[in-house]
């Protein structure tokens, strides 16, 4: 990806030379003009921008373009080959005010970034959006690409007139030319960033409402969705879950909703969950629900949702300067959206999913070597790419959490409610917002920040018990560790809670509140109190810390977890018994026997797909190597029982059978799978709709029973672009050698699969069944890293990095192929050296917990 990157120090050299001496925000204007109408490659792209400048000075603008016909500097041509390179466009002789006019062929992408282009296999019909973040609206016009040179955008798209064509700006009556096409000549939208621009036409399906926003105004609500999936997209439920965000939001915010109308547009071949483009929110296809899915997947799109429209005020209205502050739009959102769920819907138990998810890949985050502060050092646009992590999102949730219980919720709403007003339609730094909530909660938060956003890594809490003779504490301290590439000591604010046996319940008999802070922190009021059969810390999740269990404590964890009735708890002592199993700890085999002895129980549909996640991480990579084939057929056997157990119709029933189906190792075990899907074992409440027979299917095609033509078979019967990536993903799963050589070049030597058929064919070419096949590929692997890097978009090349590479042999021979590459690539690219540690940091881990789990 060369040529293509940009430095903040460039970014800021470009804002000093635009903005006005005065320092105040400078007045740009695009006019852009889109002609989509020109074939499937390609599409006309003509920019005009006007905007100031410093005299005599020289800069550039940002373009990614096959061909550019003409650039037009204030009435004076410019010779393209000489200006034109590297996706930028040097401007000379810059005058205090100027007009550009470039004017351009751009390219399509199948790649989910910039201009995305599908093509339904249902019917045949043409389908665009864009996607920008983080760079990549130079895709589709000329642009200053960079977060703090706002601007008004008018977008004039010609397309074909049975299209809808929708941008951030109210959908305009077209003008027909009578030839079957059409032009929309959209109103200009306020001062908003580049990268939350946005397109999206094709023969969409839509439904519109309305509300009643706090400031008076009518704010139109559009739902958006494929014709091939339109009869599964509940635009309703939609509609609804929107009303009760903008309610909750603008009275909380106190600021109405800044924009015009509100669309949310269910789109193919989505690199992410959503994306936050201002008024045009686009959204995975994975949240139309064309089979049955689980209660985790249906809070998670309602948290989505929400998450969405939080960034309408933080993000949109209020930008971050430079993407180091990326976590303020982030961070907020994801801790917004949760009480929003948690607050404002029927997901009450919103933050129990907060904790087995959101932290759970926190944590894993920020134990990584490319782990960073909350505020990260982004140098460029490669350091923002690799930095949409857990730390963005889920720890820094986690600490505005911790922040809002610190300075008052009610004063923290107040103090981002000051934020808006002051910064409205602006740019910002984490200073900015912490003056607001000192002003509002009369808190310093210098220090707080220092060690809480502008450190890496997390703490462990850890109980230290000393009883009489009769049972009774004598002795309870909290034992703060950090690790020793990350020496921070940090306050807490934390719950410990006090569980005993109480017939058939694990009761919270006890509990105290109190600050943590330092290495040892005594906990007085706890002498004298019996010692319970499990001792909680965080209990309650107040702090962001791991937390360990006494061996008493485990015990009961192990034999009695089900009993806990608060699901938040029960997340909690999952989440220990898992971290203490991560860090060799504890016994990979004794976490096999926690979650078989107790996930039967267990409510909360995001900690069971969590933890069945964990489960299988634990079978197939963690438990030491002689005892590995014997734990995954036990475990697959366990799923299978629990799945019988289950209550029929439920959300237990169907996440234990498709994690059943992807455990299957055995011929007995996959002959159960075949029986299901063919209709020959049956489960009360069980319905094999098209989803789960695909996920079924893969499973099969990993235990070499079906064949690749039974594949296509499938693929013919359900046509789909969904059926498509389980296709992809089935056919790279089959224990072959030639099978697996078929995915590797259509992945590495070819580059026409589209990003969903890349990410979905890696995960089945890696798959723990064909771990064997895997070792002949771990030199290709590397041979193909650079390459793959300097010829790929960002997203493909992230894709191929981390999915191709053969985690699942978790071997002393890959770590130390690992350790060659990057000692003998210390000149590659940073976002790629950082992509293979993450790799290398997994296998590590994986080594030693098996060497724990042989002890």
């Amino acid at each position: 990806m060369p040529g293509e990157n940009l430095t903040r120090v460039e970014a800021q050299e470009r804002r000093a030379i635009i903005a006005p001496a005065s320092g105040a925000d400078p007045e740009i204007s695009y006019d852009i003009s889109l002609d989509l109408t020109q074939g499937a490659e390609i599409f006309g792209s003509r920019t005009v921008v006007r905007f100031p400048a410093t005299a005599g000075a020289s800069t550039f603008i940002d373009l990614i373009a096959r061909d550019v016909r003409e650039i037009t500097l204030n009435g004076r041509p410019l010779d393209v080959s000489t200006v034109f390179a590297d996706s930028r466009i040097t401007l000379d002789a810059l005058e205090t005010d100027n007009e550009l006019v470039i004017d351009a062929d751009c390219l399509y992408t199948n790649t989910g970034e910039g201009l995305h282009r599908f093509v339904d296999p249902v019917d045949g019909e043409v389908y665009l959006y864009s996607q920008f973040e983080v760079p990549d609206s130079r895709r589709m016009y000329a642009v200053f690409e960079q977060p703090d040179l706002k601007a008004t955008f008018r977008f004039t798209v010609t397309a074909p007139e049975q299209w809808h064509v929708v941008s951030n700006s109210p959908t305009p009556t077209p003008e027909s030319h009578g030839n079957g096409s059409a032009t929309w000549a959209f109103e200009p939208t306020p001062r908003i960033s580049s990268y939350i621009t946005a397109l999206v036409a094709g023969p969409y399906e839509v439904t519109t409402s309305e509300l009643t926003s706090s400031s008076g105004r009518v704010i139109p609500l559009g739902v958006y969705g494929r014709k091939s999936l339109w009869k599964y997209l509940d635009a309703d439920y939609i509609f609804d879950k929107t009303r009760e965000g903008f309610a909750y939001f603008e009275e909380k915010f106190d600021h109405p909703y800044p924009f015009s109308k509100y669309d949310q547009l269910f789109v193919p071949e989505f690199n992410a969950g959503a994306m936050e483009n201002a008024g045009a929110v686009t959204f995975t296809e994975t949240y139309v629900f064309r089979s049955k899915v689980t209660d985790a997947v249906k809070e998670r799109r309602v948290v989505t949702i929400l998450h969405e429209l939080a960034h309408m005020w933080f993000g949109d209205l209020v930008t971050m300067r430079w993407w180091n502050d990326l976590w303020l739009n982030e961070s907020f959102a994801e801790w917004a959206s949760t009480i929003a769920t948690a607050e404002a819907t029927e997901w009450t138990e919103a933050w129990t999913t907060f904790n087995a998810m959101e932290k759970t890949w926190a944590y894993r985050q920020d134990q990584l070597p490319s782990t960073h502060p909350v505020v990260a050092t982004i140098n460029d646009l490669e350091d923002v790419q690799a930095n949409f992590d857990g730390i963005t999102y889920a720890k820094g949730g986690s600490v505005l959490k911790q922040l809002a219980a610190w300075v008052g919720i009610d004063e923290f709403f107040a103090g981002v409610s000051a934020y808006f007003a002051k910064h409205a339609w602006s740019n910002t730094e984490l200073p900015d917002l912490l003056t607001e909530l000192e002003a509002t909660s009369g808190r310093e938060l210098g220090t707080w920040s220092k060690k809480w956003l502008e450190t890496a890594g997390v703490n462990t809490l850890s109980p230290e018990i000393t009883t009489d003779v009769d049972g009774l504490i004598s002795r309870f301290a909290i034992i703060q560790t950090a690790p020793a590439d990350y020496p921070t000591i940090r306050p807490h604010r934390l719950g410990v809670g006090f569980y005993s046996l109480r017939g058939d319940a694990l009761e919270r008999v006890h509990h105290v509140e109190l600050d943590v802070d330092g290495d040892i922190t005594d906990v007085p009021e706890l002498r004298g109190v019996a010692r319970p059969d499990l001792v909680l810390l965080n209990d309650e999740d107040l702090a962001y810390a791991k937390i360990r269990l006494d061996d008493r404590s485990l015990e009961t964890a192990i034999a009695h977890l089900g009993k806990i009735s608060d699901p938040l708890a029960r997340s909690l002592v999952w989440g220990a018994a898992w971290d203490q199993t991560r860090d060799a700890e504890a016994s990979a085999s004794d976490y096999v026997d926690l979650v078989l002895r107790n996930i039967a129980t267990e409510t909360e549909s995001t900690t069971v797909r969590t933890t069945l996640a964990q489960l299988q991480l634990a079978a197939n990579s963690y438990v030491v190597p002689e005892a590995r084939e014997a734990t995954r057929e036990r475990v697959a056997d366990a799923l299978w029982e629990l799945a019988r157990a289950a209550q029929p119709g439920s959300d237990s029933q169907l996440q234990f059978v498709t994690a059943f189906a992807s455990a299957a190792t055995t011929p007995a075990q996959w002959a159960i799978v075949k029986q299901v899907r063919d209709g020959d074992v049956a489960l009360d409440g069980l319905e094999v709709d098209t989803d789960l027979a695909w996920q079924l299917l893969v499973s099969l095609a990993a235990g070499g029973v079906v064949s690749a033509d039974e594949i296509d078979q499938a693929l013919a019967a359900d046509n789909t672009a969904k059926g498509g990536e389980f296709a992809a993903q089935a056919k790279a799963a089959i224990p072959t050698v030639a099978a697996k050589a078929a995915a590797w070049s259509a992945l590495v030597e070819h580059d026409d699969l589209p990003n969903t058929l890349v990410r979905s064919a890696s995960l089945g070419f890696v798959h723990p069944a064909g771990r064997d096949l895997l070792s002949a590929f771990v030199d290709a692997y590397f041979d193909m890293l650079v390459p793959i890097w300097e010829s790929r978009t960002y997203k493909i090349a992230e894709y191929l990095v981390f999915g191709l590479y053969p985690a699942p042999l978790a071997n002393a021979e890959l770590r130390d192929a690992t350790r060659a590459w990057l000692s003998d690539n210390r000149d590659a690219a940073p976002a790629l050296r950082r992509l293979v540690t993450e790799n290398l940091a997994g296998v590590e881990r994986a080594l030693s917990v098996q060497d724990r789990d042989a002890s």
